[in-house]
């Protein structure tokens, strides 16, 4: 099965971006071919072989991302797998893309494998990096219901049958968009604990914008994703998760305004899922109402 490899770097961490390059050049088996995207920024040196493309303005995260993936045809189709990397992470072993190729050639119905991130120096693992409820043992591997957006594989065939990841979301839960409705057609999701990708560790809140991305987006992914009986539930539910969680009051403004956001601007297109995979994953672990 032939690999990819889509990174989208702001061309600010030159040194990481390389290190990452090296990391995957390391992987044994056929090579992986590389695209770097660089989003609204030039795109530092990197090795030869290794694509480049440059985009006028920054467009997000799930944008830049989706201009990589065209860079392999139309839905990526010129390879079988894509990996999605962080620029500053680093793939830990050698051995990750061929894991991938085993485990998608074993598995016909698996369509996006989430791997483990861990701290390069404590090699711990966060629980907000396990995608999954039951996140207290990050090394058990387990069918999950979303992925990490830096560090996974997907099969292309996904993306041709389901699109890409959401380009108007930006920044934050374009991921769950894409699993929801790669779910919902029937693919499934793995996280893997002995795919690892080495990545310091960092607070999310550390972007000026992510308090009101991550309401307006938690909004929007219900609007296009959830029966209509859900999407209350599903908002309330996470509405009390947050004040639970005792936010500042400039984060908890923030919170509000993009909450408030979510309702009042367009999503792009609403497609609700099947009562059937409603209930796919309530048996994984996380009914979407969590």
């Amino acid at each position: 099965m032939k690999v990819g490899a889509v990174v989208i770097t702001m061309g600010n961490r030159p040194d990481e971006l390389r290190a990452l390059l090296d990391s995957v050049a390391k992987q044994e088996g056929d090579r992986v071919e590389v695209v770097v995207v660089g989003n609204g920024s030039p795109v530092p040196d990197v090795p030869d072989g290794v694509r480049t493309l440059e985009l006028p303005e920054n467009l997000g995260i799930p944008g830049g991302r989706n201009v990589g993936i065209e860079a392999f045809g139309p839905s990526g189709r010129d390879v079988d797998i894509l990996l999605f990397l962080d620029d500053d992470g680093l793939l830990a072993e050698h051995d990750t893309a061929e894991l991938c190729r085993q485990a998608f050639a074993a598995d016909q119905r698996l369509g996006i494998i989430s791997f483990r991130i861990a701290d390069p120096d404590t090699g711990q693992t966060q629980r907000r990096h396990v995608p999954r409820l039951r996140a207290s043992d990050p090394m058990r591997s387990s069918r999950v219901t979303t992925f990490l957006g830096g560090a996974n594989a997907v099969r292309t065939q996904v993306l041709a049958e389901v699109g890409g990841l959401p380009d108007e979301f930006f920044y934050a839960h374009e991921e769950t968009d894409l699993a929801w409705r790669a779910l919902d057609a029937g693919w499934m999701i793995d996280y893997r604990s002995d795919m690892v990708l080495n990545h310091p560790t960092t607070a999310p809140s550390r972007h000026a914008v992510y308090h009101r991305m991550v309401a307006r987006n938690r909004v929007w992914l219900a609007r296009r994703n959830l029966p209509a009986l859900l999407v209350p539930v599903y908002l309330g539910v996470w509405m009390l998760l947050t004040l639970v969680r005792r936010p500042s009051r400039p984060a908890l403004h923030a919170w509000f305004a993009g909450f408030r956001e979510g309702w009042t601007t367009p999503c792009g297109p609403r497609r609700p899922m099947r009562w059937r995979t409603v209930w796919k994953l309530t048996r994984l672990g996380r009914p979407p109402v969590i």
